[in-house]
């Protein structure tokens, strides 16, 4: 038991330093996107960045670098989560941690920036792929939290070589929240140019997605935890 000990906690505080440089990159990260989006508000909203938006002026060739980005910005995250983590469970839970902390950072940095939002209820443009993902600012956030939250308990578990114990069935109800809550941001995003632009994200709908992937994971980690 003794000789268990040590090694458990070295675990634990090489996983720490780890995450903790991956969260260090998420912010650095966070900030290329915010950037981003400074010099596009500049050149297409130079009068604010006002719901209900005016219909989008972009061309063609713009729209498709934006949407190229979008994609690469993914690809980012994946290759940092795969070199970062040791293992599946690892980079699982360091793609969560970028993701989340690169999302969360992005709004701060804006708020650095442009000093905005001036709420988190104020509305936002959260991505244009394979339509337009619109939402008040704080449903991302509560995703963001939720995906840090996750990860953290992976992590922690992984440094005690405990795993979370997920079936098909799980990830297909993992699968479906995530399906639904994107939905709800689509739905928005169809609308945003329209006076009541605000009635067209159903909290109830979103809630509904985020809150199945929290009971299911919780539900994982109940069952993981019998068992070991």
């Amino acid at each position: 038991m003794r000789e268990k000990l040590p090694d458990m906690s070295d675990g634990l505080l090489k996983t720490t330093k780890r995450f903790c440089i991956v969260v260090i990159f998420s912010i650095a990260f966070a900030y290329f996107e915010a950037a981003v989006v400074v010099y596009l508000r500049t050149i297409f909203y130079p009068a604010g960045f006002i719901f209900p938006l005016a219909e989008l002026l972009w061309t063609r060739q713009l729209l498709l670098t934006e949407i190229g980005r979008e994609a690469a910005s993914i690809v980012l995250i994946f290759t940092a989560a795969w070199l970062f983590g040791q293992n599946l469970r690892q980079r699982t839970a360091y793609f969560l941690t970028i993701f989340a902390v690169w999302d969360i950072f992005y709004y701060v940095w804006l708020k650095v920036l442009l000093d905005w939002p001036a709420s988190i209820m104020d509305w936002d443009i959260l991505f244009l792929i394979p339509v337009t993902w619109a939402s008040p600012v704080l449903a991302p956030l509560l995703i963001s939290f939720t995906l840090l939250g996750f990860a953290v308990i992976i992590l922690y578990r992984s440094c005690h070589d405990k795993g979370l114990k997920v079936t098909l069935i799980d990830w297909l109800v993992f699968t479906l929240a995530g399906f639904v809550v994107v939905v709800s941001f689509c739905i928005a995003g169809l609308h945003i140019t329209e006076p009541d632009f605000q009635s067209y994200f159903y909290w109830p709908l979103f809630a509904a997605g985020l809150l199945s992937a929290i009971a299911m994971f919780g539900k994982c980690l109940l069952l993981s935890r019998t068992k070991h």
